[in-house]
């Protein structure tokens, strides 16, 4: 018994020395339950006993101040300790570091907060054409394909391009119903005033058909050019130049010079590729946490990054596996149709507390924070985390909103708060017989 008390008595000189040297500014707050010290404090602005009040947390006697307020771990009313003593302080394994040490440790502090969080997933994602964007050619006569502008795929082709000329003996038929159309009106611009012009009906009626003969011509992709030389001319042409409805970039040729065309039949292809898809494939425990209006981060060789959200998530499983989609702006190119990207899935957005991600410590009993409790006392207080989003991590029990954790430093304090438990440990307690010791329990503040 002798040996083991002395023993006992090495082992805490020992830890004495150590936090002297080691931990110079830093006063573990730990004294007797029968004879307070009056010179270490665990809390700040606590009346010595007998002098003003304290206010406990029932539930957390360790969380105690001069004031009425809320417990910043299970956010209980404090309440006034009958007695106006700290003699529970022997139950406190905080620790204090004067201003000074915490200045010249660089420790920082971070408020608990409400914020947006959400489940992030990694995936990889595939760039493709908005399908939505494609533009058919298809020629509107039949007839043979006597050249060709477009020579290959990835070639852009403006709006109002010429991409090729067709010889159709359907189409110079409309050349020259077009002719006497405009025959007509030239007839009658001669012989009629303006103002004879505009009284008659019948007159207004065929120069209302007229221009509609006119558009319907324009409709058929013919080049302006060649519809002036044909109203010039007063001749049909037999070979017609005919231009792109709209702009894109070519993604398929199905004709060439030589070809015969056809209305049913397409020629080439376009895709406008300001606008693009992003698709995702999604395994099955991924594709149960996504649905549609999820954002999303996509990041590119080049290193940029895009924000967009899913517009389609597909019900149906190709091979066990979900097929999601996201549109982007593509106009500044930076996004080629057929590369792959990262993708970061931003899933289950919800509101919630959080902490910055520097501030959790992770430790075989749990995660533990350093909070703080002002003027420079600190106490570790196990906390249940949830996801991790970014830099900061969501906590769903063990400290209430509007509480400061230090986010640096920690285990220069934690190590501290470890000595003042174990030197804790080491005091034989009144109800204890001669020789026995305490058993090593969890500090557990929840």
């Amino acid at each position: 018994m002798t040996k083991i008390k002395a023993a006992g008595i090495a082992l805490l000189g020992v830890i004495i020395l150590a936090a002297y040297f080691i931990y110079p500014h830093i006063t573990i707050s730990w004294f007797d339950a029968n004879t307070a010290s009056p010179g270490v404090s665990s809390l700040p602005s606590i009346n010595p006993p007998g002098q003003g009040k304290v206010f406990v947390c029932p539930m957390h006697p360790e969380i105690m101040q001069d004031h009425p307020g809320t417990c910043p771990i299970c956010g209980m009313d404090l309440v006034e300790s009958p007695n106006r003593t700290t003699d529970h302080t022997a139950h406190d394994n905080g620790i204090h570091v004067d201003s000074a040490s915490v200045q010249k440790l660089g420790v920082r502090l971070a408020s608990v907060k409400k914020s947006r969080v959400s489940q992030e997933i990694r995936a990889y994602g595939n760039v493709t054409v908005d399908e939505r964007a494609l533009y058919n050619v298809h020629s509107k006569f039949d007839g043979s394909i006597k050249k060709s502008y477009i020579h290959s795929i990835g070639q852009h082709v403006a709006k109002g391009q010429v991409i090729y000329e067709i010889y159709s003996p359907e189409l110079i038929l409309q050349q020259k119903e077009y002719l006497r159309f405009v025959e007509r009106r030239n007839q009658i611009l001669k012989t009629i005033g303006d103002v004879r012009m505009q009284e008659n009906e019948y007159v207004m009626n065929l120069l209302v058909e007229l221009s509609r003969e006119r558009t319907k011509f324009l409709q058929e992709d013919v080049d302006l050019d060649t519809i002036q030389k044909i109203e010039d001319s007063k001749m049909p042409i037999d070979v017609v130049k005919i231009v792109a409805g709209e702009s894109g970039v070519v993604t398929q040729i199905n004709a060439r010079e030589g070809s015969y065309a056809t209305p049913s039949a397409t020629l080439f292809t376009l895709a406008n590729v300001a606008r693009a898809w992003v698709t995702v494939t999604l395994y099955p425990d991924q594709a149960a946490q996504v649905k549609s209006g999820d954002e999303v981060t996509i990041g590119s060789s080049d290193g940029q990054v895009t924000k967009a959200k899913f517009e389609f998530v597909n019900p149906v499983a190709d091979n066990n596996k979900v097929s999601a989609r996201a549109m982007i702006d593509n106009s500044k190119l930076h996004l080629r149709p057929g590369s792959f990207v990262d993708v970061t899935i931003h899933a289950m957005p919800h509101e919630a507390l959080v902490v910055p991600g520097s501030a959790v410590m992770r430790t075989g009993e749990g995660n533990v924070v350093m909070l703080h409790r002002g003027a420079g006392h600190f106490l570790p207080v196990y906390v249940e985390t949830g996801i991790e989003s970014g830099d900061t991590i969501e906590i769903i029990d063990g400290i209430q909103p509007g509480a400061e954790v230090a986010v640096n430093g920690q285990f220069l304090l934690d190590s501290a708060a470890s000595m003042n438990a174990a030197i804790e440990r080491m005091q034989p307690h009144e109800d204890m017989k001669p020789g026995e010791h305490t058993a090593p329990e969890m500090h557990d503040a929840k």
